[in-house]
């Protein structure tokens, strides 16, 4: 029987589905928005804003925590000293999913972007594009 197990299996095993997860929460919270399948994205979801939450406590044990997950100690830094305090005061939410209109082409799997609700703000004082504008005749 199958009582209170919760996560997906997504045909893995054990060893291969944690180190996917410590792959892909990697790279969301160094790129802040990846393109994974839905059914990976659920399950991201709750290994990046449990790692969000040890940030928001910013204590030794829970920069230890978040290293035996990261595996990266310039990581662990990023995430405490410039994520966590984007984040302060929040309860939970801190990651957003947003489906694709496409699906991916090989199997039709549903397709999803994955992102941090507050993003950087490097990225958001990027300058825009200059328009091209229409030479009248």
């Amino acid at each position: 029987m199958r009582h209170r197990k919760s996560g997906r299996k997504l045909n893995r095993s054990d060893s291969h589905r944690r180190a996917m997860f410590r792959n892909m929460a990697k790279a969301l919270l160094t790129y802040e928005r990846i393109r994974t399948t839905e059914a990976k994205a659920k399950e991201l979801r709750r290994v990046v804003e449990k790692l969000i939450t040890l940030a928001l406590k910013n204590d030794l044990h829970a920069r230890r925590q978040a290293y035996k997950t990261l595996n990266n100690h310039k990581l662990v830094q990023r995430l405490f000293d410039e994520i966590a305090p984007r984040f302060e005061g929040g309860q939970g939410g801190y990651t957003r999913i947003v489906k694709l209109s496409t699906p991916r082409r090989g199997d039709c799997a549903p397709m999803v972007i994955i992102e941090l609700t507050k993003r950087g703000s490097a990225e958001a004082e990027a300058p825009e594009a200059p328009k091209a504008e229409e030479a009248e005749a």
